[in-house]
């Protein structure tokens, strides 16, 4: 439907489509806004509210849109322009799909954790209960999002890989280590993109189509991580990325994405769940391929062994 010739289109016009009906069905249309395959006029800053938006879901900020955009850092008339954009008639329809889950594990640990022991002479043992409780949040919510079409095809992407490599940055520097760590048990040709800071142009350059990159970042992204995500994939290279949220810019260039929810009163970015998510991601190669998995760790212990590291 459009406007008439003195009356511009609504934006609920512009969508052409009927608004979705589960958090699901608005993560996939948040996707395919990201990658450019939905013609929605969506600006970086409305998808990014959006993004926090179905990562907040169960949680008590949804009931009132002053509170909403508070948390969000946006204007109320973004969030109602925000739903209209994608079909509702305004936020109230927008937040009904979102509260659908409002019984949740995930949301109860995270109401727990926003309600007790939020004081500024809490004792370090409050403190660090109020962490964790945050962290097993995120856990719940790392598994009542779990996509397990999308994890399956991550692990055939690692296990069917000629070459992997792995990137992140700052923080990310040391889960991207991670990653190599677990993964080269397993297979041996497994690198770190830049290693040693060798430079990222090299380190792609070694990668040739049908190689895999596994690039990891989260909000607020880091600039290069973006740029290599952009170059592998314009190159050939297959992305897989471990990231926030559905509005990640790294959604627009990966293959395949898995993600971890992050939202603690840590001083940064909590990488628990990163952490827990390149686990399962380790274990699921491992089984995807139990033989050679079964001879790469014994051939590791042997050398164990025979170099006396372990006592």
């Amino acid at each position: 439907m459009t406007g008439s010739a003195n009356t511009p289109p609504t934006e609920a016009a512009t969508s052409h489509i009927a608004p979705p009906e589960t958090v699901e069905e608005l993560r996939a249309l948040l996707l395919g806004i990201a990658r450019g395959e939905v013609d929605i006029p969506l600006g970086p800053k409305a998808r990014r509210a959006l993004g926090q938006m179905l990562d907040l879901q169960g949680d008590p900020a949804l009931v009132s849109i002053t509170t909403l955009g508070e948390r969000l850092g946006v204007n109320p008339s973004t969030i109602t322009r925000l739903a209209r954009t994608l079909g509702y008639p305004g936020f109230g329809a927008l937040q009904e799909v979102l509260l659908r889950s409002a019984n949740t594990p995930g949301a109860f640990y995270t109401q727990q954790a926003r309600r007790a022991l939020d004081t500024a002479d809490a004792p370090s043992q409050a403190n660090a209960a109020r962490l964790c409780r945050e962290t097993q949040a995120n856990t719940d919510r790392f598994l009542d999002g779990f996509d397990t079409q999308a994890f399956d095809r991550a692990v055939e992407m690692i296990v069917e890989a000629p070459r992997l490599s792995v990137y992140g940055i700052r923080q990310f520097h040391a889960f991207a280590s991670f990653l190599v760590y677990g993964l080269r048990m397993i297979r041996s040709d497994v690198s770190l993109l830049d290693s040693n800071a060798l430079g990222q142009a090299e380190g792609l350059a070694a990668l040739h189509p049908g190689d895999v990159l596994i690039v990891a970042s989260c909000n607020p992204y880091s600039a290069p991580v973006i740029k290599v995500t952009r170059a592998a994939a314009e190159k050939g290279v297959r992305v897989l990325a471990i990231t926030d949220m559905v509005s990640s810019p790294l959604m627009r260039h990966a293959e395949v994405a898995l993600f971890a929810p992050h939202e603690t009163s840590f001083i940064s970015n909590s990488l628990s769940t990163f952490i827990l998510a390149g686990e399962c991601l380790i274990n699921g190669c491992a089984a995807a391929r139990p033989e050679s998995t079964r001879n790469a760790l014994e051939e590791r212990d042997r050398m164990i062994r025979a170099l006396n590291i372990e006592t």
